[in-house]
């Protein structure tokens, strides 16, 4: 079992590869489960699209080595505008994205089309190659999964308030523009940490895949977010090990990232059909659309904060305060 299971990372390459997957999987899991409460997959998807002019610009300007620092400026300039443009009442959400995701992406390929090697650099840009990450790589990574993690964590109860009611968050004082651009800053990191393992386009799958699996197995908002991480490192290990043993022992290529991929689809699968069991048992169903609990509390769809029961600034296991009925309006000083 050793020799099937371990072994095999024993190669540099492959510990190198199996490094950075477990640091993504991980992050990039606990990013998606605030993307899944504030029901931004297709801003996700669309950020994943935007950074591809600055990987082509970077890897113009200098190589391998440029690939990050340019994803990098265009993912936080991409992300500022989205937030920007939401904010502007005449322009929506959908078509915010819709403009950046198309203009960004057309500048990328007509960039990289410009190259003899177009084909190649294409493929590898969209689809990464993670069998040939650095060490310096996985140092950038880890230096993200730093920054990110801490910083969604110091906003948590803030992400959360947000997340299910805007406006009494904003009536309650909260700058939800600010707190917006973090997040979107915050999901545009994960994206360029990914580009060199997985490419722009695979990684919308380890951001959204395991957070909404976990979602299927648990109401808590810990439990999810423990189980979404376990299930973006344990597919990642699990990926890399099932392409490197079938192209080795059988002779099939097969991509990593997409390999990596075709694992979360089947843990969420897996999870879609435990949660179907459980319904059938006579438990409580975990639905998309049902709450998501937090300590004690249940979290559901926005609603006013005041319905909610309790106090986001208070020690973290429940969203906002008051008394009111829950038909009632949050006030200005509700918190």
């Amino acid at each position: 079992m050793t020799q099937l299971l371990v072994v095999p990372f024993e190669r540099p390459y492959l510990a190198r590869a199996l490094v950075e997957l477990l640091l993504l999987g991980g992050l990039a899991a606990v990013v998606g489960v605030f993307v899944l409460l504030r029901r931004l997959a297709f801003l996700t998807d669309a950020l994943t699209h935007t950074v591809f002019p600055g990987v082509v610009v970077g890897f113009l300007l200098g190589g391998q080595s440029g690939i990050f620092p340019g994803a990098l400026v265009v993912a936080c300039v991409a992300a500022g505008l989205f937030t920007l443009l939401a904010a502007t009442r005449r322009v929506g959400e959908d078509a915010a994205l819709a403009i950046l995701l198309t203009g960004f992406f057309a500048v990328g390929v007509v960039l990289v089309s410009r190259r003899p090697s177009y084909t190649a650099d294409l493929t590898a840009f969209l689809f990464g190659r993670v069998l040939t990450v650095r060490l310096s790589d996985i140092v950038a990574t880890a230096v993200v999964a730093a920054v990110v993690l801490t910083s969604v964590a110091a906003l948590r109860k803030e992400l959360l308030l947000v997340a299910f009611d805007p406006e009494s968050a904003r009536a309650a004082g909260y700058r939800v523009a600010a707190l917006d651009l973090a997040l979107n800053l915050a999901i545009a990191l994960v994206v360029v940490a990914a580009v060199r393992a997985v490419g722009t386009v695979l990684v919308i799958a380890l951001i959204v895949v395991p957070a909404a699996a976990a979602r299927l197995l648990s109401d808590r908002l810990v439990v999810v977010t423990a189980v979404a991480a376990v299930l973006g490192m344990g597919s990642g290990w699990l990926g890399l090990l099932v392409s490197y043993r079938i192209s080795v022992d059988h002779g099939i290529r097969l991509a990593t990232g997409a390999t990596v991929v075709l694992v979360l689809v089947a843990a969420y699968l897996l999870a879609l059909a435990a949660a179907a069991a459980r319904a059938r048992l006579g438990r409580r169903p975990a639905r998309p659309g049902a709450a998501v609990a937090v300590g004690g509390s249940a979290l559901d769809a926005p609603r006013p904060v005041a319905a909610l029961g309790a106090d986001a600034r208070a020690d973290g296991t429940q969203v906002a305060s008051g008394t009111a009925d829950p038909g009632s309006e949050a006030g200005p000083g509700t918190r």
